[in-house]
């Protein structure tokens, strides 16, 4: 039983997204891959051990021509099942896939589609996404209060919870912090990392605004922020005006294989995400707090979207309000003047990840609704 993804995120293109992806391949018995365009693709395909069919285009959109393309696929790949990587747009595709032979249609959401169904035309096609798929998957429960309404009943009852799993076989604790803070110049150094793409809504400035708070209670601590992204020179510009540019150090875009000695190098992880553009540009779930977590460390999370599902309040770490500066750096300060606490908080983490977030959970979740 094929099981044909049907996805514009997948890798080399990076994102918590495209690694979730990616790693449900991992956990299905056979797989092909139908993907958009992404530079470095060839190289990054030729490592796998399925096939990706890449698009002519970047962007993989619910065209005739597409969906064609992904009826050929079904037949020649031997394909019956379907995994949309997200369901809004590519799910539209679903009633012509059934047509072609499809037995199940699993629609993954994940973030954007908690503003399709705020808006009254597109709320309409989610709609018909949903009615066209077996199972509609969210990231977080509150994802799918979102999503809920703009279903018909019947969508609704075949809603099912799939989170992305944790590996804590790479995310672990010593798995490589050590080297990462020798090489920056940062050991001995209390460090506080947050590990995402640089862009408003991940909350890097916030952490930024507080470190002037930070440094009069830990002269010494530094924000380490692991990543790419847009806002690098804002950024940048904005430690520079508070007075903190010699403590925030920049790593750049790191490769995913990369990421988990950059977290074990941190004594607390923190990323403040908030909710932007009116409410359309939530936080779904982040996966990289998680990470944080089975690295065993405490974590300090912006109280945005699903977030709140990645920390227990008290018990690994701390929901902030991502629009207080000053109260950021308040939970901030006290998990690095107070380790034995934070060591607690890590601890509990990890133990939470390994018995709840475990990829095994969540692979079986997903062949059950694929019926693979």
């Amino acid at each position: 039983m094929t099981v044909l993804v049907v996805t514009n995120d997948f890798p080399p293109r990076q994102g918590g997204i495209e690694t979730f992806v990616r790693s449900l391949c991992d956990e299905l018995p056979d797989v092909v891959v139908y993907t958009s365009r992404e530079p470095g693709d060839t190289a990054y395909d030729a490592t796998l051990p399925f096939p990706v069919i890449r698009d002519r285009t970047s962007t993989l959109l619910p065209t005739a021509r597409a969906t064609r393309r992904a009826v050929q696929l079904m037949h020649e790949y031997d394909a019956d099942r379907v995994l949309f990587g997200a369901a809004a747009p590519l799910g539209l595709m679903g009633p012509a896939l059934r047509r072609a032979g499809a037995r199940r249609i699993v629609a993954m959401t994940h973030g954007h589609e908690t503003w399709w169904a705020g808006v009254p035309g597109v709320r309409r096609a989610l709609r018909r996404i949903g009615d066209a798929a077996d199972a509609l998957t969210t990231v977080s429960a509150w994802c799918a209060e979102q999503i809920a309404p703009a279903l018909s009943p019947a969508a609704v009852r075949r809603m099912h919870r799939l989170t992305p799993g944790v590996d804590t076989k790479r995310f672990h604790p010593g798995c490589g912090g050590e080297q990462i803070r020798k090489g920056l110049g940062l050991d001995g150094v209390p460090v506080v990392a947050c590990v995402s793409r640089l862009i408003r809504r991940k909350g890097q400035d916030t952490l930024i605004r507080a470190w002037p708070s930070v440094r009069q209670e830990v002269p010494d601590a530094a924000l380490l922020l692991v990543g790419g992204g847009p806002d690098r020179e804002y950024l940048e510009e904005l430690a520079a005006s508070v007075g903190v540019a010699d403590a925030v150090v920049f790593t750049g875009a790191v490769p995913w294989a990369e990421i988990p000695p950059y977290v074990d190098a941190a004594d607390v992880f923190a990323m403040p995400c908030r909710t932007r553009r009116f409410g359309l540009e939530p936080e779904a779930l982040g996966i990289v707090t998680l990470e944080a977590s089975a690295a065993g460390k405490p974590v300090v999370v912006g109280d945005s979207g699903g977030a709140a599902d990645t920390v227990r309040h008290g018990t690994t770490g701390y929901l902030v309000d991502p629009y207080n500066p000053a109260a950021v750096g308040v939970r901030i300060v006290e998990l690095l003047t107070n380790a034995q606490h934070g060591v607690a908080l890590g601890a509990a983490g990890r133990k939470w990840v390994e018995d709840e977030w475990s990829w095994r959970r969540t692979g079986s979740t997903l062949r059950e609704l694929l019926g693979v």
